[in-house]
């Protein structure tokens, strides 16, 4: 990338303006999307505009159209709804109205339009953009304008950022505010759950979702729900039977709750609707359990956004910038959105037009082609559901193979999940399924046992490692691994841990050119806080431990709030990695994160010293500054803290906290619940055919590379890579992949922290076509 081009980012925006207004229904992450658009924006030379009240606010205009500076946006990440208010506005929706806010638009050179809010919001954006010529000659007809003003704003650009909680729009993995609205639901499922089963009850639990089941769904996954009802895919006719006959066995199962999940949209195949009162009054009726219905409303939209859709919304934010700054009268209005990890732009109309076409399948009673045009995803997540809540798990014993699951390496949250599923998933396919405790060494000393159905019950939301976890590596014990594999007949092996769940991997592979016994097929999901494992770019328990440090940085931020001139030194774990710091230093508004990754200098250390008593002079007198536990040998927590004092003395003062084991504790976050149970299914799957794959003259012998993999997330689908091609990608010493592709996001961390920095714009979105995508979409 040329010195040039990296100098165009700063000066892309030099004369132009821009608009940033929410609309529609409130979602958590519109401010960090509303902060990073300012920011980015000024960052470029732009001059940027808060619009008030959604597009009520650009028809009226006046002082609902303000200037934003860099200080305005200040403290706004870690507030839930939206600032700038919305509005629902019927003026917008006549062209007189229209009229009015292109009249105001031009009035303050304004030429584009980011919009912030659900699919309606962004209809009318397009609309609005494809009459703009037309409204501008009737403006100047009535002179209203000049025809020099009517040169200067002669196109429009828009671009859109979708928020809205239900995830409804077709063409985005996750709109803005999803995530943070199920970690609403699953606070409330993990409450009422508690008393449910000291009664038990059952609870039928409304969630929002007029015409998309993503919420409910994903919800039914997370908790182990009995039953779900959404919108796509209404249930059998005879459903009622099914399902008091699921409930009574379940009850029969010795579990003393059931959970009934029903979006708000749940019809049956007739197009009738399936209210929870009407669930609740059939389980009455027909088996008499105390039955209780909690519809959960507006709560679902309030509260503080989780770290996933800050950091969402300010990478949307970011994008739609550049977009916006790119974009020419030829570029057709895009929607900045997410596949699985990377940006991406598409045309908007195409979104719009799939998702209403979604709505159109569900009208005409085609449900199947709803739930394909929902995307792989979706589909992905309700072939799971079914499968874990409605398929019979075989009475006889038999057993088909014998597949044993452990943990291994430090415990993360969503390692239960991961069991439970991949327990389940196991027996469903008829085999005999063994839990090893205390990992390698658990497998050692023999500490299996057989687990049935109900053994890894309610496991989903509890945090930790139920069967423990040790950092124990195979080799110096093979000989009674062996003779365990041996005694126990286990024929496959599910390792769910972290980075030496990988390398005891790689021990076993060498291993089998001495023992026999470990010829046998085995996968590692990637388990851990640190986000470490070479082969998947996320692990089961690093979202968790992002929100837990988001919301200490959300506490802390608040009390230097209170105090003033204060800065925070705060360090995360990781062990070499510096994702956690990386990560939570956008969420959370950081002014530096130091890593290992990215070495540093004593002069970088005095920059940000300088940074920070230049920014005491503004009106936002705090900072905080993360630090990874291992970025530095020499440049230590306390060092930074003695050089952070001694050098702001008279200006700053500093404090500094180190977080520690609470980063692994805590009750697994929807997203490593519902990722751990995904990958669980998914890796015993596989299991399942290898074991089969390898079968020769009655026993199982796995020799080959592919035959020991590690199952990892990457890009957009989820993909099986075997543990011995990981080695040329891992840096063994540091315990880190040699490549990550999260260093990318660190620019814009240093963008939203106001330093002179260049904006790498080589890894641009291009716009893409979003027929094409969903057939390669993420398989997650």
């Amino acid at each position: 990338m040329t010195h040039e081009e990296h100098h165009a980012a700063k000066t892309l925006g030099i004369g132009r303006a821009i608009a940033v207004l929410t609309s529609g229904g409130d979602a958590q992450g519109m401010n960090a999307a509303v902060r990073a658009v300012v920011r980015v924006g000024i960052y470029t030379g732009a001059r940027v505009f808060f619009v008030h009240e959604g597009y009520q606010g650009l028809v009226d205009g006046g002082d609902n159209i303000r200037e934003a500076t860099w200080e305005s946006v200040s403290m706004m990440l870690q507030l839930g709804g939206t600032v700038i208010g919305s509005a629902r506005c019927k003026d917008f929706r006549e062209r007189e109205g229209r009229l009015r806010a292109a009249h105001n638009l031009v009035k303050r050179g304004i030429t584009n339009l980011c919009v912030i809010g659900g699919d309606g919001s962004l209809t009318g954006a397009d609309t609005f953009r494809s009459e703009w010529s037309d409204l501008l000659s009737d403006l100047q007809k009535s002179g209203k304008i000049t025809a020099e003003e009517a040169t200067k704003s002669s196109y429009l650009n828009i671009v859109g950022l979708v928020g809205s909680i239900d995830n409804d729009f077709c063409g985005t993995d996750m709109t803005i505010g999803t995530d943070s609205a199920l970690h609403r639901i699953i606070e409330i499922v993990d409450a009422i759950t508690t008393t449910a089963q000291s009664h038990q009850r059952t609870f039928v639990l409304e969630v929002m979702g007029r015409h998309c089941g993503y919420l409910a769904l994903v919800t039914s996954l997370s908790c182990g729900a009995d039953w779900v009802f959404i919108p796509e895919c209404p249930p059998d006719d005879d459903w009622e039977e099914h399902l008091c006959r699921r409930l009574s066995e379940t009850r029969n199962r010795g579990s003393r709750l059931n959970i009934i999940i029903v979006a708000e949209g749940a019809i049956d195949k007739n197009g009738k609707s399936i209210s929870s009162e009407d669930i609740k009054n059939l389980v009455v009726k027909r088996l008499g359990y105390d039955t209780r219905v909690t519809v959960l409303g507006h709560v679902q939209r309030g509260g503080t956004p989780s770290a996933f859709d800050r950091i969402l919304g300010s990478r949307m934010g970011v994008e739609a910038v550049m977009a916006l700054l790119e974009g020419t009268p030829d570029t057709p209005a895009c929607v900045v959105s997410l596949s699985g990890n990377q940006a991406v732009r598409l045309p908007l109309m195409e979104c719009v037009q799939v998702t209403k076409d979604v709505t159109r399948a569900m009208h005409e009673r085609k449900f199947d082609e709803a739930m394909k045009l929902r995307g792989r995803s979706f589909m992905n997540n309700w072939e799971v559901y079914k499968l874990l809540a409605h398929v019979r798990p075989p009475v006889s014993k038999s057993g088909f193979y014998t597949v044993a699951v452990m943990n291994v390496g430090a415990p993360a949250a969503g390692m239960n999940a991961a069991v439970r599923s991949t327990v389940r998933i196991g027996l469903i396919q008829g085999n005999r399924v063994l839990v090893v405790h205390d990992g390698f060494e658990g497998l050692a000393k023999g500490q299996i046992e057989e687990a049935g159905w109900s053994y890894v019950g309610g496991w989903t939301g509890q945090g930790g490692s139920k069967l423990g976890t040790k950092r124990t590596l195979p080799k110096k014990s093979f000989e009674q691994i062996c003779a365990n594999i041996t005694k126990f007949n286990i024929q496959g092996l599910v390792i769910i841990g972290g980075f030496e769940a990988y390398t005891g991997g790689l021990e076993l592979m060498e291993g089998r050119k001495q023992y026999d016994e470990l010829c046998i097929p085995f996968v590692v999901i990637p388990a851990t806080v640190s986000n470490n494992v070479p082969g998947s770019d996320f692990s089961v328990g690093a979202d968790t431990a992002l929100n837990t440090i988001c919301m200490t940085c959300d506490r802390i931020k608040q009390s230097a709030a209170g105090t003033k001139r204060r800065v925070f030194i705060i360090e995360t774990m990781g062990g070499y990695c510096g994702y956690l710091a990386t990560m939570a230093g956008l969420a959370a508004g950081a002014d530096a994160a130091y890593i290992f990754e990215e070495p540093f200098t004593i002069r970088d250390l005095q920059v940000n010293v300088e940074h920070l008593v230049q920014k005491m002079k503004t009106t936002v007198k705090r900072g905080l500054v993360l630090r990874n536990e291992k970025c530095n040998e020499n440049y230590t927590t306390d060092f930074i803290f003695n050089l952070y004092s001694e050098e702001g003395k008279g200006i700053f003062d500093s404090r500094k906290n180190v977080l520690g084991h609470m980063q692994q504790g805590g009750s697994p976050t929807p997203f490593d619940r519902n990722f751990a149970t995904k990958m669980g299914a998914k890796a015993m799957n596989w299991m399942s055919g290898k074991i089969k794959e390898s079968y020769r003259n009655g026993r199982i012998f796995a020799n080959t590379p592919d035959s020991g993999c590690v199952l990892g997330m990457r890009k957009r689908a989820l993909v099986f890579q075997p543990v011995t091609e990981l080695k040329e990608q891992t840096d063994f010493e540091h315990r880190i992949p040699k490549e990550q592709w999260w260093l990318k996001l660190r620019p814009i961390l240093k963008i939203l922290a106001k330093y002179e920095i260049d904006l790498d714009t080589s890894e641009h979105a291009h716009l893409e076509h979003i027929t094409r995508k969903r057939s390669g979409e993420a398989n997650v």
